[in-house]
């Protein structure tokens, strides 16, 4: 066998992006969101928030939830590495009252101490309380959390999928949208963005939302099993013309481009090797509109 067919067979083939929704109607109420999902959080230096779920919203169970977190990076629960922690969700439960208090393990309070960036729940029909809290490599809070956000259950996702009413747009679009981002993805490994489809128009400024699933972050200078960071190749017309290296454990980064089109190259490496953990993700990247934030 030929030295480059060896080459091109060891080479990590690029992933397939999550496309746009087909149908015209439910594309149409999926761009209707694209901006909420993209604008850049202005409110302060470190944040955690919801990248999917807002308060008041519908979903059927078991929903996905994506972590958001902005100005410190992600390492796994006891790994002591500065200015990185893990997430924590509490469920129905108010914060801890005391900040030197170790975040319990229970039904009402969640640990990804793996270094996840999302989660799968599975909770019964009704209202549920749910709020992010970021906490240091012993379960300790940073008091680094989210707004408390209320969603309701309405009932198992093995029922009728919701659909867009075309008479009633606007109300059958956020139903089918609530439902559509609190999707879970599947099981087993994927590599991508948690906010954006392919070739989703955005305009800049625009924050990307990197996710992963079956691994967990850690920023670099520890060695853990089943970890890495991101690394986010910004190229136009074959040329990089931005490189992002996320190696402190970060999770999204603010991007502001010219208007053009791009392609997003998103790898994610093992901290140790350098290597790469999954086949690269691939996203066209058209931004259309600058925005004066």
């Amino acid at each position: 066998m030929c030295l480059l067919c060896l080459v091109l067979m060891a080479w990590p083939q690029p992933a397939q992006a999550l496309p746009l929704p087909q149908s015209e109607l439910e594309r149409s109420c999926w761009l209707k969101y694209t901006r909420d999902r993209t604008r850049p959080n202005a409110k302060g230096v470190t944040t955690v928030d919801f990248a999917n779920l807002r308060h008041g919203d519908r979903v059927r169970s078991p929903f996905l939830v994506d972590f958001a977190v902005r100005g410190v990076g992600v390492a796994p629960a006891g790994k002591p590495m500065k200015n990185t922690g893990h997430h924590h969700i509490l469920i129905d439960t108010p914060l801890p009252g005391n900040a030197t208090d170790k975040i319990p393990f229970s039904d009402t309070h969640r640990h990804f101490g793996k270094g996840q960036t999302s989660a799968v729940f599975d909770l019964p029909p009704g209202p549920h309380t749910l709020r992010l809290l970021f906490a240091d490599h012993e379960h300790k809070p940073y008091y680094v959390f989210s707004p408390e956000i209320r969603i309701t259950v309405t009932g198992a996702r093995t029922a009728e999928p919701v659909r867009i009413d075309p008479t009633r747009f606007a109300t059958t679009c956020e139903a089918w949208y609530e439902d559509e981002v609190s999707r879970p993805r599947g099981p087993g490994e994927w590599l991508g963005l948690a906010n954006l489809r392919d070739n989703e128009p955005v305009t800049s400024p625009f924050t990307l939302q990197f996710t992963v699933d079956g691994y967990g972050v850690c920023a670099v200078g520890q060695s853990i099993e089943r970890t890495g960071h991101f690394v986010a190749q910004v190229l136009k017309g074959g040329r990089t013309v931005q490189t992002l290296d996320l190696a402190n454990g970060a999770t999204q980064s603010t991007l502001s481009l010219p208007e053009g089109q791009y392609l997003l190259r998103l790898r994610f490496i093992d901290t140790s090797t350098g290597r790469d953990l999954l086949p690269p993700h691939e996203h066209q990247l058209p931004v259309v509109a600058h925005e004066r934030m």
